[in-house]
């Protein structure tokens, strides 16, 4: 096929196309054991993550290193109120990075990197973001989801030796999956790669290309048709961002994180190399997910951030400002905040070094554990900032800036609430990230008995699923009717001068109610399940406390044996804990007793207009324009704002 071929329309794709698409991405097998799963499955592992792992000595101490380079990097060359203002990194400050290495913090020594473990990449990333939360986005977005993961984990080794040094101490990289129409659902990926001699040509656009703006590589996911010779489908390239064709049409900008590239980018008769080809054909959302596996903790480790900067501020506040008589933080309504705050970043912090080390041993299948951290961190964050807001009354809706003018302390907490508003959203939203763990966490159930809920199944493929479904339930049930959380003694060496062993108890027991809830609600939708979220949402958001719970124990148990305030994070454990059951049962009563069919019935009316009345004594101020801006392949109309540091 020539390269003057004319690119293909945005593919048509029907609701069980983009599923099969979804389904064949993602990894189809545990050859791991997985903490999380067994969770869902109502079987708590606690030997899983007890003793919580340790990193490497030799990786402790080379990552302690840079941290101390970092920490003196940020505190005396990075001013985050000027990022602010001018929605914009320094050249400088980048250049700085660069020459300390941060850059090639994932990148293997051999390849110029400093082979830091996902641990300590993570506090790395927590130290810079608090600094300016738009550097910890320029580093991950670098490292977590562009070119140096897929590359170490699915690229050849002539590929890494050719990029991954670039990587590691000059380029920046981008990856590049959305498009104007295309988000969460890659089935309808219209930017194409047709392959031309030993080249393939792109023709698309990308949006919301974090980094895009100033890459010097792009990983690009396209669709090469099939044809003689290719098997086809969405496949990952390397692309240099300075070939002809390349465009970045746009720097855009949002109501938070004002400092990060981010751009659209056009692809017009883009020549790509076949030797730059990443992976197979066809193994693009794969190489995606399974990169996602990890790249995903990045972000609780800006939570983490973020929480521990809240209880700062929350604590001096709170100490110095009085209201009646005495400091605000004596005040119950605002205590309860404080006590909140500091009980979830202990835990923030717990969930996302246990699921960093875990990826470090890779003894673990984190893929659930990965993404409840996202979840969780993304939500609780957001949380904790609304709160510090709320905390700092009138003064926490004031910029830092207006505060600094009038002679105050000037405190971004409206930025970090708008900062983090995001996180939400960020490498899947909130409510994609609860179908994806949704997914995995019955997995064990579509195995054995997928297909008696296929439509699209013949009577003997009913058949045999019947009978493997009647074989794995006859051993599976019986042990969701008691465990060791009924137990009085059971986990006792959690049993200190505080007690989190009831704790640890109440998981074990809840999570057998979890799975109890789950068999039903399959065995009563049957193949109507996937279309319950709020149901299934509700099931994912208790196992992301169950985990939550069962992270912050260990690591009360961890800093308690290495005599490192022990006591504290006990106590901090068990508030948390107690938090987090009052959330659980709540979620437990919401299964069953909710508005989702009568939602269903008012979003219908919406849609239809019955409820259009509503909407009258307003002006509309976002003006006239497409909903969606058009995409259609061709050359370029608009200046090339890409803007290379060198």
């Amino acid at each position: 096929m020539s390269a003057s071929t004319t690119p293909s329309s945005r593919p048509a794709v029907t609701e069980r196309e983009a599923r099969e698409v979804a389904e064949a991405a993602r990894e189809q097998h545990w050859r791991k054991p997985s903490f999380a799963k067994e969770l869902f499955l109502g079987r708590f592992r606690l030997d899983l993550i007890h003793p919580h792992p340790l990193p490497d000595e030799e990786l402790a101490q080379r990552g302690e290193e840079f941290l101390a380079k970092l920490r003196d990097f940020v505190e005396t060359k990075v001013d985050g109120g000027l990022i602010e203002r001018e929605a914009r990194i320094p050249d400088e400050v980048i250049d700085g990075l660069k020459e300390l290495g941060a850059f090639g913090m994932k990148i293997d020594t051999k390849y110029g990197g400093l082979g830091l473990g996902q641990v300590y990449y993570n506090k790395a990333l927590s130290l810079a973001g608090s600094a300016s939360p738009a550097i910890g986005v320029l580093l991950s977005a670098h490292q977590s989801i562009g070119g140096p993961q897929p590359l170490k984990l699915f690229g050849t080794q002539e590929q890494r030796e050719r990029f991954l040094p670039r990587c590691a101490r000059t380029d920046i990289s981008a990856f590049l999956l959305t498009e104007p129409d295309v988000g969460s659902d890659p089935a309808r990926l219209a930017t194409t790669a047709i392959p031309d001699g030993d080249d393939y040509v792109l023709d698309g656009v990308k949006l919301w290309t974090t980094n895009g703006v100033v890459a010097d590589l792009l990983v690009v996911m396209a669709r090469v048709p099939k044809s003689e010779g290719h098997r086809g489908g969405i496949t990952a390239f390397v692309v240099e961002t300075n070939s002809p064709g390349v465009t970045v049409e746009n720097r855009n900008a949002f109501m938070g994180l004002r400092g990060i590239e981010n751009g659209v980018t056009r692809f017009h008769q883009v020549r790509v190399p076949a030797a730059n080809r990443v992976g197979e054909e066809g193994q693009g959302l794969k190489i995606a997910l399974t990169t996602l596996n990890t790249g995903r903790l990045s972000l609780p480790a800006s939570c983490v951030a973020a929480g521990k900067w809240c209880l700062k501020i929350a604590r001096e506040w709170s100490a110095a400002r009085e209201q009646w008589g005495k400091p605000v933080a004596h005040h119950e309504a605002v205590g309860s905040k404080i006590s909140f705050i500091a009980a979830t970043t202990f835990a923030l912090e717990a969930v996302t070094d246990l699921a960093s080390q875990m990826a470090d041993e890779d003894r673990n299948d984190i893929r659930i554990e990965g993404a409840l951290a996202k979840l969780y961190a993304s939500e609780m964050a957001w949380t904790m900032a609304d709160e510090l807001v709320q905390i700092r009354g009138g003064r926490g809706f004031e910029t830092a800036d207006s505060l600094r003018a009038r002679g105050e302390r000037g405190v971004p907490a409206e930025q970090l609430l708008r900062d983090l508003r995001i996180n939400r959203i960020f490498e899947g939203s909130t409510e994609i990230m609860h179908l994806l763990i949704a997914r995995e966490a019955v997995d064990a159930h579509l195995s054995v008995a997928g297909d008696l809920i296929d439509p699209e199944k013949s009577l003997g493929d009913k058949a045999r699923a019947g009978a493997n479904a009647g074989v794995f339930y006859a051993k599976w049930l019986p042990k969701l009717v008691a465990g060791p959380g009924q137990l009085p003694a059971s986990y006792g060496e959690f049993k200190r001068e505080v007690d989190l062993s009831g704790h640890l108890r109440y998981v074990e027991r809840t999570a057998r109610k979890l799975a109890r809830s789950t068999f039903y609600a399959m065995s009563r939708w049957q193949g109507r399940m996937e279309s319950k979220q709020g149901f299934l949402g509700r099931i994912v958001d208790i196992g992301a406390e169950l985990f939550a719970m069962s992270a912050s124990c260990v690591r009360a148990e961890l800093l308690r044996s290495q005599g490192d305030h022990g006591r504290e994070a006990y106590q901090l454990a068990d508030v948390f804990c107690r938090q987090a059951r009052i959330r659980i049962e709540e979620l437990f009563t919401r299964l069953w007793t909710n508005t989702d069919d009568l939602d269903r019935k008012v979003v219908k009316g919406v849609l239809s207009g019955t409820y259009e009345w509503l909407e009258q004594g307003i002006v509309d101020p976002s003006g006239d324009g497409p909903w969606i801006a058009d995409a259609t392949p061709g050359p370029s109309q608009r200046e090339n704002v890409h803007r290379p540091i060198r």
